[in-house]
C-alpha cells in the first residue's frame, strides 16, 4: 500500500509503499479515507513528543477517518468512522491500518470524513480540558493561544457549552478580531510588553472573574497570566482557578515562584493522552461530533494528497489544518 513514512527524525516522511497491515487477534482493519497533520504528529514524527517510541521506520498519523472493512459489534462492514490509536509501525497516513475496535467513533451523516479527521483532535482538545477542569455552565474561560485552530474550536465548544464570559489571548491581530464573532467576550493580544499584558489580564480577572484557563502555549505567556492570577486583588479570595495545561507551543518549561501557589486559590492540571482516560477521549469525541451535526463550527482545513506529504508536511499556518487524502 501507498504509505508517508519517518525513516529519519530529523526529516520530514516520504511518500512510498510499505507492506499491508494484517489484523490480529482484537484488531480490525480500516480504510482510510483522510487523516490530519496534528502538532503532536509533528512531535512524533520528529521524537521529541512522550509518545515516540524513539523506534524506526514507522507511518505517523494518530487519528483519522475510513471504513470499517469487518464488522465491529452492531456495526456493519463499510461503516464510516473516526478511529484512533493504530498498533505501531502503522499510524494513519496510509490507506489502511489496524486498530482496536475500542478506538472508534461512528460518524454522523453530517459530518464528512475529511471534515472529521480535521477538526476532532484540535476540539476534543478543549472539549476534554474544560471536562478536567470540572467546566460548569456560567463559568469564565481564558483561551491562551486562542488564535490558532485549536483555540478558535476552544473559543467556540466554551461558548456552545455555556461559558459565561470567554477571555481570548493570542498573537494573530486578524484572528483576534475574528474570534469577537466566534463567541470571545474580551480579546487580549500577546504582542504587548509584560507590564501591559498583565495589567490587561489582571483588569479582565477583577472585572468578570476567573474560573478555568485553557492553555496552549505554555512558556513565557504562562508566566505572564499566573503572574496576573498572582497579583492581590486581580480575583475574588478564594475563587478556585483550574488551569489546564494542553500544548507548549511557546515553550517546555516555566518559571513558578513559590508565592503563585500561596497568593491563589489555583489547581493546576494537565489533559492530554496519559492524563485524560481514552473512554473519556472518546466520549468526548462522540459528543462533540452529535453538537457539530447539529450546529456546525467554524473550521478552516484543506485536503492534500498524501503523495504530496514531504512538501506539505513544514507548511506552517495557525488556522488551516492540513487534511491527506490517500
Amino acid at each position: 500500500m501507498n504509505a508517508a513514512l519517518v525513516q529519519s527524525f530529523d526529516a520530514p516522511p516520504t511518500c512510498t509503499t510499505f507492506a499491508d497491515p494484517v489484523p490480529q487477534d482484537g484488531e480490525v482493519l480500516v480504510t482510510v479515507t483522510a487523516a490530519a497533520l496534528h502538532q503532536i504528529v509533528r512531535s512524533i514524527a520528529n521524537g521529541t513528543h512522550y509518545m515516540s517510541k524513539g523506534e524506526l521506520p514507522f507511518i505517523p498519523g494518530v487519528d483519522g477517518a475510513g471504513r470499517l472493512q469487518a464488522a465491529v459489534g452492531q456495526l456493519p462492514a463499510g461503516t464510516r468512522v473516526y478511529f484512533g490509536g493504530a498498533r505501531f509501525p502503522y499510524g494513519t497516513l496510509c490507506e489502511q491500518t489496524v486498530i482496536n475496535p475500542a478506538m472508534i467513533v461512528p460518524l454522523p451523516d453530517a459530518i464528512g470524513d475529511t471534515l472529521a479527521a480535521g477538526i476532532a483532535n484540535p476540539a476534543m482538545s478543549s472539549w476534554v480540558a474544560l471536562d478536567r477542569g470540572r467546566f460548569t455552565p456560567g463559568e469564565s474561560v481564558l483561551i491562551l493561544g486562542a488564535t490558532g485552530t485549536a483555540g478558535q474550536l476552544a473559543v467556540q465548544i466554551a461558548k456552545s457549552r455555556g461559558a459565561r464570559h470567554i477571555i481570548a489571548a493570542g498573537r494573530n491581530p486578524e484572528a483576534l478580531e475574528k474570534l469577537k464573532s466566534l463567541g470571545a467576550n474580551t480579546v487580549i493580544s500577546l504582542t504587548q510588553d509584560n507590564d501591559a499584558l498583565i495589567a490587561a489580564l489582571r483588569s479582565e480577572f477583577a472585572a468578570n472573574g476567573l474560573d478555568i484557563v485553557l492553555d496552549y502555549l505554555w512558556g513565557p505567556p504562562t508566566e505572564s497570566v499566573l503572574a496576573a492570577i498572582a497579583q492581590k486583588g486581580a480575583i475574588k479570595s478564594g475563587s478556585r482557578v483550574r488551569y489546564v495545561q494542553i500544548g507548549n507551543l511557546a515553550g517546555a518549561t516555566i518559571a513558578l515562584g513559590a508565592h503563585t501557589l500561596r497568593s491563589a486559590n489555583l489547581e493546576l492540571l494537565g489533559s492530554g493522552f496519559g492524563s485524560a482516560s481514552l473512554p473519556d477521549i472518546l466520549r468526548a469525541i462522540a459528543e462533540f461530533f452529535t453538537l457539530a451535526a447539529k450546529s456546525p463550527f467554524d473550521f478552516t482545513y484543506k485536503t492534500v494528497p498524501l503523495s504530496d506529504v514531504t512538501s506539505a508536511w513544514n507548511e506552517k499556518s495557525d488556522a488551516t489544518r492540513i487534511v491527506f487524502t490517500p
